[in-house]
């Protein structure tokens, strides 16, 4: 072949080369798009009436929604706060554990979450709002003096983002992701295998666009350092979404008085429904220990 024609040959295999790249990095942000989009998506539905049982009261402050479910008079509160794209429905059964152990209780839906408002989940930042404004109720409207709160995966997150922790007498902690970083990479790796964590990055890069917040916002595991107030830390064994690595982590940047319960052959699912028993005596020992119903507010 003459070397014109070898040299044109390898001009057009540069070129068609350079193109596929483009098309291919192309897709790839579009891809990295379309998921920034799946995940800070609302996830907003009608959540009706709650279990006639609970003898729950309507509750709705600040676009929030939620549930108050009394026990006794004066007994302590409990704020209850769901996972990611779940409800308040989901707290039911906290709740009746709760009050049959003489604790009030406060079911909320999270922003873009539910009945609430909100136009993206923000991964425990806007939510921060929300979980220090319902302590806030409790206190002011119900009277409550002593306030715990149970946070579940991003219920969790938002217990500890924001300006500071939440100001509560007590703190459990559910399946909460360390740093925004790791929960990413955790959720690629799942999907796509570990090639899939390279789009760490591009995902990261959205938070600022989408949400206004940037990467330092979302880190639970430096915010849990100004918490001073007992914390129970829990997760599932075999959870993939925080792994066991993150949550030990979580644990060792609290303060004391702390607790670690880590379910057997968990994965990231409802551990009070995945071990119902077990999560009882956890939750209920803990409590008791650091604010006990008993003890006349």
């Amino acid at each position: 072949m003459p070397s014109g024609s070898r040299s044109s040959l390898r001009s057009r295999m540069r070129k068609s080369l350079t193109i596929a790249g483009l098309i291919a990095a192309s897709l790839l942000l579009t891809a990295a798009w379309l998921m920034g989009s799946a995940l800070s998506a609302p996830a907003l539905r009608s959540v009706g009436d709650a279990p006639s049982d609970l003898n729950a009261t309507d509750v709705s402050f600040d676009g929030i929604k939620g549930w108050f479910v009394p026990a006794r008079d004066r007994a302590p509160c409990v704020l209850l706060m769901h996972g990611v794209r779940a409800d308040r429905s989901s707290m039911i059964q906290r709740a009746r554990l709760l009050r049959d152990a003489g604790y009030t209780s406060l079911l909320i839906d999270l922003q873009a979450h539910g009945e609430s408002v909100g136009s993206h989940i923000t991964f425990g930042y806007l939510e921060s709002d929300n979980a220090r404004a319902a302590v806030q109720l409790l206190r002011e409207k119900f009277h409550c003096r002593r306030v715990a709160a149970i946070g579940q995966s991003l219920g969790g997150a938002a217990a500890l983002l924001g300006g500071q922790p939440l100001q509560v007498d007590a703190l459990v902690i559910e399946s909460v992701y360390p740093t925004i970083r790791e929960a990413i990479a955790d959720r690629l790796r799942i999907r796509l295998g570990r090639p899939g964590t390279l789009l760490t990055p591009i995902l990261l890069l959205q938070l600022e666009p989408r949400l206004g917040i940037g990467e330092a916002d979302l880190q639970p595991i430096r915010r849990i350092a100004d918490f001073h107030h007992p914390v129970l830390i829990m997760s599932g064994e075999k959870d993939q979404h925080t792994t066991l690595d993150e949550t030990l982590r979580l644990y060792a940047a609290a303060n004391e008085p702390k607790q670690l319960w880590v379910v057997p052959d968990a994965a990231h699912v409802d551990l009070q429904r995945f071990a119902p028993a077990a999560y009882s005596r956890q939750v209920l020992a803990f409590l008791n220990t650091h604010m006990p119903p008993t003890v006349a507010d």
